[in-house]
């Protein structure tokens, strides 16, 4: 204990009545006094020892909890390695099947560039071909009405034809 606690647990002795605090003027303590003394140092010895008692008991009870918290720590220890265990098999299976994947995806990669070319070409000729046959559709349309005049023209022509043959008879 240091000075200002011994002076601290004197001075809260003397509040409460324990001590009188009164020196005989020759600086000598009074058998009273004494007495008083002696009780106080005892109860502060007996306090000391009470307080020593539950720190030795809270110490107790730390060491009870660490030595649990060490048992939990080897429980978990053990179950995390079962569990590593389990998921090892799967691990390479998935690491196989995962490397599969990527060598797939890297064939696909080309195959799709390949397909999208394809596609625009596809696209490109069809419309071509699209606009080819409007062109012929046109094409026709126009023949036809050239046919359809052609035909009028000499129907008409022949017309004239006979009606002049008959105009001569």
């Amino acid at each position: 204990m240091t000075q200002r606690q011994g002076g601290e647990t004197m001075q809260s002795l003397m509040q409460t009545g324990q001590i009188s605090g009164s020196l005989s003027f020759s600086g000598v303590l009074s058998k009273e006094d004494e007495e008083m003394s002696r009780s106080a140092l005892s109860n502060f010895r007996a306090k000391e020892e009470e307080i020593e008692k539950k720190k030795l008991e809270v110490k107790e009870k730390v060491q009870a909890q660490l030595g649990r918290i060490e048992q939990e720590t080897r429980r978990l220890a053990v179950i995390r390695q079962e569990l590593e265990a389990l998921s090892d098999p799967m691990k390479k299976d998935v690491s196989v099947v995962r490397k599969k994947i990527d060598t797939v995806n890297k064939e696909l990669k080309p195959l799709v560039q390949t397909c999208q070319k394809k596609e625009r070409e596809y696209k490109e000729a069809l419309e071509a071909f699209n606009e080819k046959n409007r062109e012929k559709v046109q094409l026709i349309t126009r023949l036809m009405e050239l046919v359809g005049e052609s035909e009028k023209l000499r129907l008409k022509k022949l017309e004239e034809l006979s009606k002049s043959i008959e105009t001569l008879q």
